[in-house]
């Protein structure tokens, strides 16, 4: 028998496992990293729409249809406005500015600090953004419920962290938490504070409408712009219309994240577009 000969194939043979193995293992975490898109299961029509604004998409559609019902809440401190004056003002910060979290153009060109932010008196260095736990060490006992709040990782900028205030494991659109940073070190912060207060009574769940119902032709021929790309779909509550008063209410709602940093919100039971309306101006006085 020639051995070098059988040891020349054996070895191979081994080779050609290693790299079909290999092959399997990169293919295994590029669908981890990369999972494919299951647009499939969109209407034809809103394909069609999709197909003809050159909408891009390839992530995932989520496929959950829980029964949620509206969040009822109050704010005890709001973002861009003193804590005290939160119950009068209301219905927060305008149309646009809570959400974008941007401050006014100046007359040379550059942007102001947005309104409300608080100072560190330590700055922190801004990668414990990104470990939970380093997180609610470092800035635990210093902004209040840190612990309510997640990192939206897809709505990262140049210049702040934003978290949501979370519900039952979802986040709350319009109760946000910046982190401000420069020179990767974490700054000051706003913050958004709310009071959960109890359901009617009478009210029930209602089941959410699935993502892959909720975006309609329209959505996209009217909300999307030409050449646009989705960056993600998620389940959380948005506030359909803010109120003149103490009382506030989100509703679940469906966020399409789009790769500019824009949002398009659809309340999840009907599939309404939510659009964020001025902030009703306090009476003035005598």
């Amino acid at each position: 028998m020639d051995w070098g000969r059988a040891k020349s194939v054996l070895i191979l043979a081994f080779l050609l496992l290693n790299l079909l193995l290999g092959y399997q293992l990169w293919g295994d975490v590029r669908e981890r990293v990369q999972p494919r898109s299951n647009s499939a299961e969109l209407s034809p029509e809103t394909l069609a729409a999709l197909k003809a604004k050159r909408v891009a998409f390839s992530g995932v559609i989520p496929k959950e249809t829980p029964e949620l019902h509206d969040l009822t809440y109050r704010y005890v401190g709001r973002a861009g406005a003193p804590a005290s004056d939160a119950e009068s003002a209301g219905a927060g910060s305008k149309a646009g500015a809570a959400e974008s979290g941007a401050g006014a153009e100046q007359p040379d060109g550059g942007v102001a600090e947005p309104e409300g932010i608080t100072p560190l008196e330590t700055p922190v260095d801004s990668r414990v953004v990104f470990r939970r736990e380093e997180l609610l060490k470092a800035l635990g006992g210093v902004i209040p419920e840190l612990d309510r709040y997640e990192l939206d990782t897809l709505g990262l900028d140049d210049r702040k962290f934003v978290l949501y205030r979370m519900e039952a494991g979802r986040p709350m659109f319009n109760v946000r938490l910046e982190l401000y940073y420069s020179d990767q070190r974490i700054t000051g912060y706003r913050q958004d504070r709310i009071e959960l207060l109890p359901a009617d009574e009478g009210q029930r769940p209602q089941p959410v409408l699935p993502a892959s119902r909720a975006i309609r032709p329209e959505v996209v021929e009217k909300y999307m712009p030409d050449g646009a790309a989705i960056k993600e779909i998620r389940l959380g509550y948005k506030e359909g219309q803010r109120f003149d008063s103490e009382t506030q209410v989100s509703t679940p709602s469906w966020r399409i994240l789009m790769e500019d940093g824009s949002s398009i919100y659809l309340q999840a039971s009907s599939g309404e577009v939510l659009i964020d309306k001025p902030e009703p101006s306090p009476a003035s006085g005598g």
